[in-house]
């Protein structure tokens, strides 16, 4: 089906409401009143591909057809926006190799643990998931360690770029050229990330809502949430920020993008001043202290 020229579906205010709590429900992420004109470009080529009328009738689908689940998960790909880098935020990251990971080596290492795992939440096409990877891999204190690197995201197209792990010039904009001729093999379509290095990733499908896909994750060291919870209300903050605390271990850390805070979200996380950047930790004996 395709609309006729200049009859294009308008979206009335009620289908907006209606469609953005659907998402909202589903996800987290809020469109505001503003967001309407995005909403209705966005979804107006889904009432084509599934030769609906209306916004109205796509409000049912999403809400009663046996596809609906399908179909929520695909318009993630055309509702976000999906733009990464390797080695985003340097004091941030500089932060996490020379500070916080000789931390947790110190911790774990007297407790005879020699394993490390970091969530990168909302990973998007991977970069930061390598990027961690080739930090870690630099860290010779880290030698015959378990590491587990898990990048999940919500949208499948962008999880399929990280998985292929193929990247043009543009994701290279923050790059010691090192990293590129150590790291990476050039090919024909750009540069694809080296095995020793994708062997330390996992890559999946994840809804930050999905409370029980959450808890199978099992217990992290660390968690990358960066420029994620923007797109979420005080509400959705609360709900996911209050997962990331459960899946810490005691004395964990957090890291948000520099333009996220937790204030007015949560108090149960403790904002430690690194030498190089600000970093939330879950304090440590957190279980023994709710007993």
């Amino acid at each position: 089906m395709t609309f006729p020229l200049g009859s294009e579906q308008i979206m009335s205010d009620e289908e907006f409401h209606l469609l953005r709590d659907c998402v909202y429900g589903h996800c987290g992420i809020f469109f505001d009143n503003d967001s309407k004109y995005l909403l209705e470009k966005r979804l107006a080529r889904r009432l084509i591909a599934l030769n609906l009328t209306s916004f109205r009738d796509y409000y049912h689908f999403l809400k009663y057809n046996r596809k609906s689940d399908q179909e929520l998960m695909d318009i993630m790909d055309i509702l976000t926006t999906n733009e990464t880098y390797f080695f985003r935020e340097a004091f941030q990251l500089k932060a996490f190799t020379d500070e916080i990971v000789p931390e947790l080596l110190q911790r774990k290492t007297s407790g005879s643990n020699r394993s490390l795992r970091i969530w990168s939440a909302g990973c998007s096409t991977g970069e930061e998931a390598y990027t961690i990877a080739m930090l870690l891999h630099g860290i010779d204190g880290l030698r015959n360690w378990k590491i587990e690197i898990i990048g999940t995201d919500i949208s499948q197209r962008v999880l399929q770029h990280a998985r292929r792990a193929v990247y043009g010039k543009s994701a290279f904009r923050a790059t010691d050229e090192k990293y590129v001729k150590r790291f990476f093999v050039e090919q024909d379509d750009g540069f694809k990330v080296c095995d020793e290095i994708r062997d330390l990733v996992t890559i999946s499908h994840l809804n930050l809502f999905d409370s029980n896909r959450m808890v199978m994750l099992g217990k992290m060291d660390l968690i990358f949430c960066r420029n994620v919870i923007i797109y979420f209300d005080l509400a959705a903050k609360k709900r996911v920020v209050e997962s990331f605390f459960k899946t810490l271990y005691d004395g964990g850390y957090l890291l948000l993008g520099h333009s996220e805070s937790l204030m007015n979200v949560t108090t149960q996380f403790t904002l430690r001043h690194f030498k190089n950047d600000m970093i939330y930790q879950k304090p440590e004996n957190t279980t023994r202290e709710r007993l």
